[in-house]
């Protein structure tokens, strides 16, 4: 679920659920007014390819990122009026570095000072964010050791992410792996 606050200061839900595949805008009081094309109809998904979808942000254009974090670890990208326009990211196929794991979260981040505004990705099973520009463009890995990092949250100069658990082999021994934190990174 995603609260977006669009130029005329109008509020949105983006809502995601992996079970369907279904990414819809909707008005605050649920009234759907978008609801983006499936990614294997739209040309972004082979029908052989996982779909299950978990998390949106919206670039500062209208631009529409949304994260397959439970499916095959791809962003889609669309316009504001739905239009699919590319994809990136993936788990098979990419260099390790760019490679997106158990992409879970994604957030614009647009802080003051940066050059432009870039989408901040989890990749939750390698410790790690991944940092790209707009346009899908492979920029930087934000390490995050032993963390299993949820979808990053800006706010001022700082990042948070929840922790669902370390990755510390003593800790996963107990029964519900009771470790999580949370992270908080500056700029």
């Amino acid at each position: 679920l995603t609260l977006h606050r669009e130029a005329d200061g109008k509020e949105f839900l983006y809502i995601t659920d992996p079970g369907s595949g279904r990414v819809v805008k909707a008005t605050l009081e649920g009234q759907i007014v978008l609801e983006l094309p499936h990614a294997t109809k739209c040309g972004a998904y082979k029908l052989t390819e996982d779909y299950k979808p978990t998390e949106t942000a919206v670039a500062p254009n209208g631009d529409i990122y949304v994260v397959d974090g439970y499916g095959s670890q791809f962003v889609l990208r669309y316009d504001s009026n739905g239009k699919f326009i590319q994809r990136f990211g993936g788990k098979d196929g990419v260099p390790l570095e760019q490679r997106l794991n158990n992409a879970h979260g994604i957030a614009i981040d647009t802080r003051p000072g940066a050059d432009k505004a870039t989408v901040v990705v989890t990749s939750r099973a390698d410790n790690c964010f991944r940092r790209f520009a707009l346009d899908g463009k492979y920029l930087e890995t934000i390490e995050v050791p032993g963390a299993m990092v949820c979808r990053p949250v800006i706010a001022g100069q700082e990042m948070y992410a929840g922790v669902c658990w370390s990755k510390t082999p003593e800790i996963n021994k107990l029964p519900q792996n009771p470790s999580g934190f949370t992270v908080v990174l500056s700029a």
